[in-house]
Order: structure tokens, then sequence, then C-alpha cells
């Protein structure tokens, strides 16, 4: 098991943490982690491990591993590995993660101008995307703004639990078609953004919508019959 520092404070960019151990494919363990793994349409962290005389491990990106609890830290090809039981300080990359928590936190707020059922999504470094059940393509230009007022609004982002059976006497909080909240156990985290938007997610978010900055929409595309894709980017 490892324990995801990042669900209580993804502010938090390194840790003190043990190997407990090195899977087949070279994959690193850690009794606890700041790195996110991919998950909900989030990239997985990047960063190093730091060992107690210095070596630095580039770690290339962040998975899920074979239970639900377990996450491996992939890293960049052709370096040493060093043991299980390792003591290291884990350090992500702190500006791709806070561009990856403002783009996040910003698809939730696009979820919110187009209320619709999101069948798809993606958030990498500067950009994302949400795919929406819909049959005619919203103005492009309207989206735009309607988003970067909701953003200006500097709205508060907060987390809370709730259980797995309040979560199914609830099911219009998942906006998520193809996506499930993460459950197993016993409890699902809801993000709360403001008065603009609550929904189930495990990935990580800024504290307030105003540290997203200007974001513009690059273009809405046909992707089946009722099928809508806005891709966002950030307007730096």
């Amino acid at each position: 098991m490892t324990k995801p520092l990042f669900r209580e404070d993804a502010y938090q960019t390194s840790c003190s943490a043990t190997i407990t151990s090195i899977n087949e494919k070279g994959g690193i363990i850690l009794d606890q982690t700041v790195f996110y793994p991919t998950g909900g349409g989030q990239a997985g962290d990047c960063g190093k491990l730091v060992l107690e005389n210095g070596t630095e491990i580039q770690i290339a990106t962040t998975v899920k591993g074979e239970t639900p609890d377990e996450i491996v830290h992939v890293p960049a090809a052709d370096q040493d590995l060093p043991e299980t039981g390792t003591s290291v300080t884990a350090e992500i990359d702190w500006d791709v993660r806070h561009r990856l928590m403002r783009m996040h936190t910003c698809l939730h707020l696009l979820s919110a101008v187009l209320p619709y059922p999101v069948t798809g999504g993606s958030i990498s470094d500067g950009k994302g995307r949400l795919d929406f059940d819909l049959e005619e393509a919203p103005d492009k230009e309207q989206v735009t703004e309607k988003l970067n007022d909701l953003i200006t609004q500097g709205h508060d982002v907060s987390f809370e639990w709730i259980t797995d059976e309040e979560l199914d006497a609830n099911p219009d909080l998942v906006k998520t078609l193809s996506v499930k909240p993460p459950r197993g156990s016993g409890k699902v985290r809801l993000i709360r953004v403001g008065d603009a938007d609550l929904q189930p997610c495990g990935g990580t978010h800024v504290r307030n919508t105003s540290e997203i900055g200007a974001v513009r929409v690059r273009k809405i595309e046909k992707k089946g019959r009722q099928n809508r894709r806005v891709s966002l980017i950030f307007a730096e």
C-alpha cells in the first residue's frame, strides 16, 4: 500500500519515503508519496527520488499498480535502481503539477458552463479537453467568456468525503459517463468549486479558481453524432 499524500494536500511537493518494492518492470513503489498516478484523465506526476547520498533517480511518470492502493513511480531509462528498504526523498516537478492542477479545476468549471453528460476527458501539461454528449456544438467564444468569468470570480476549491452509499443515493453528482469515481475504500472524495460545481474526483486541484489564469477554447470538434469535444489551452 502507498499512502497518497496528494489527496489531503495537493501543494505538498516533497516527502520522505521508503522503497517497499521494485516490480518486474523496474517501477518503484514507496510506502507514501506526493506523486499523483495517471488516472481520471489527469497525467501522472514526474520528478525525482533523492537518495541519502545525494543520488537522484529521475521519475518520468507515475501510474497505478496492480492493486488500487499501489502507486508505481516509473524511472526514466538507463538508471541504476536502489534496493528495497532504501530511504528517499520524493520530489515532484511542481511547475508541471501546478499546470495540471490549474487545468483540472478549469475542466470542472467547463462542465458547469456546459451542463451535459461528459463522455471523456484528458488533462495534460498546458491543455485539456472534455467530450460531451451534445448534438449541437456550442459557441466557442461564448464558452471562453463564461469560463473566464467563473475563473476571475475567485471561487474557493475544497474537498469533502462521502460514503459509497451516499454517492449511490445521489447519482446526479457523477457527471462522467466513461470515468467512474475512485471507489473501494468505502468513501468517495467530492471536489467543491464554490457554488459553481460539485462532483466526485480523485485528482489534484488549486485552492482558488483565480490561480487558473485566463484560458481559451482552442477548438470544438465533432466526435460522433452526439459527441462534441471541447479543447482548452491557457491563454498565456
